[in-house]
């Protein structure tokens, strides 16, 4: 295509391709695990890290990558804390980071012009630097979740179950929220703090809708997190729109035809059940009415 002839449009593809390849992966993960809002957490989070970095005159982009592992990890801590409560610990997180990020840039007037990018992302103007860290993130999420599959599997459905199996409840848990924390501050310049939740739970709940099993879940995010990130960097660039937004929306487009193909097929499925289910008590009656004199029941 023509737009690829562009330098910055093809960082763009290749930051949608390593982002969009391991971020629907934890949103599996996280769906599972009742954790949808951690994304839209650590975000906030990220962002707090990104004002501390502009303000002491550190990179912001790595303030706001080591703010997100900080908070993941504090919110596997609060979740032990609260256990009767687990929605607790990521309200407290996100109202934190969110309060601090506002303080910080209240500190220095021209932060909030500048964070633009962040709030929206700008998927094309990634950095070599940031999608070398897009890069070093994808690869690590690949070894992890490729060694760790079975005991990630144990303990995304039963705890418990998990750690009377032997499995390290505790340090799986922190590195899964260290992991998450990396991935989310990867994702922010492709559709930034505001709607980097859309692209690590859209495509894992179009695959929870429609897959029948754990191993289909993950390629149907997988391949849904790729499509709409292609399709709206396509769109963005032809249609001159926002790319974050675009690659949101055209997700959450997805996610409402698997939704409605999901219900047309077990409409049809119900109904075709009935018309057996009916034809089944129709014969059975006809079978078990007396015969009329004359009239040969037999099934030869």
């Amino acid at each position: 295509m023509a737009m690829f002839d562009y330098t910055f449009m093809q960082r763009a593809l290749w930051a949608g391709v390593l982002i969009g390849s391991i971020a629907p992966v934890i949103g599996v993960y996280l769906m599972l695990r009742r954790q949808a809002l951690m994304a839209d957490t650590l975000s906030h989070v990220s962002l707090a890290g990104v004002a501390l970095g502009a303000v002491m005159g550190w990179n912001p982009a790595m303030a706001g990558f080591g703010a997100a592992i900080l908070g993941g990890l504090l919110i596997e801590q609060l979740r032990r804390s609260y256990r009767a409560y687990s929605e607790m610990p990521v309200a407290i997180v996100m109202t934190s980071g969110l309060a601090l990020a506002v303080v910080l840039m209240g500190l220095r007037s021209s932060l909030s012009q500048s964070f633009s990018s962040y709030l929206f992302g700008s998927i094309v103007a990634v950095s070599d630097t940031q999608l070398g860290l897009m890069a070093g993130v994808a690869l690590v999420g690949a070894v992890y979740f490729t060694v760790l599959r079975r005991p990630l599997y144990s303990l995304t459905f039963d705890e418990e179950t998990a750690r009377i199996g032997g499995i390290p409840v505790r340090w799986l848990s922190l590195s899964f929220a260290v992991f998450t924390g990396m991935a989310v501050a990867a994702a922010i310049p492709v559709v930034g703090v505001l709607l980097v939740s859309s692209l690590i739970v859209l495509p894992a709940s179009l695959a929870l809708r429609l897959a029948r099993g754990f191993a289909a879940a993950i390629a149907i995010s997988i391949a849904a997190g790729l499509t709409g990130i292609f399709s709206g960097l396509t769109a963005s660039y032809y249609l001159d729109m926002p790319p974050g937004g675009t690659i949101a929306l055209i997700l959450l487009l997805l996610l409402l035809i698997g939704i409605s193909v999901q219900k047309v097929r077990s409409g049809l499925v119900r109904r075709n059940g009935r018309s057996v289910n009916r034809v089944a008590r129709s014969n059975a009656e006809f079978m078990k009415r007396p015969a009329k004199e004359g009239e040969n029941l037999s099934m030869e």
